[in-house]
């Protein structure tokens, strides 16, 4: 053989080797987008995920806080029947309450209220203007009534 030869067979090998390590790169990087697509799809779920179950938990406060406040509306609109009012038109006096004794004890001290104000983050929907308007007028309904 050939120093020619040689040097023409170890070129093919060589060009044969070229093509085969860009493929094999071709192949490497399309495996590692692949990789770095699915990577950032498992974020994105995860963060969904948590996204949703935040959600799920505001969702379950604002039903229960509801709740509560029309519990404490229907309170409020219903009060329990008390006893009786007196009376005003009685000859009969009520009993006066005894006298209380004097005592040096020291005055209790009187517990400050303290009253914090929060600004709402999202104004009210229409929903929410409505029924609050609806409750307005029965309370105006209920209190002509009465």
């Amino acid at each position: 053989m050939s120093e020619l030869e040689r040097l023409k067979e170890k070129r093919m090998q060589l060009e044969e080797e070229s093509r085969s390590l860009k493929e094999r790169q071709q192949n490497l990087e399309e495996r590692t987008r692949i990789l770095e697509e699915n990577i950032a799809i498992a974020e994105l779920q995860n963060t969904n995920k948590t996204t949703r179950d935040a959600i799920t938990q505001l969702e379950n406060k604002i039903e229960e806080l509801e709740q509560k406040l029309r519990q404490a509306t229907q309170q409020w609109d219903n009060p329990p029947q008390t006893e009786a009012a007196p009376n005003v038109f009685s000859t009969e006096r009520a009993p006066e309450p005894p006298a209380q004794e004097e005592s040096y004890s020291e005055p209790e001290e009187q517990e400050e209220e303290i009253v914090t104000v929060a600004e709402v983050a999202e104004p009210l929907t229409v929903e929410e203007e409505t029924r609050g308007e609806n409750l307005k007028r029965q309370r105006e309904k209920k209190k002509r009534f009465f």
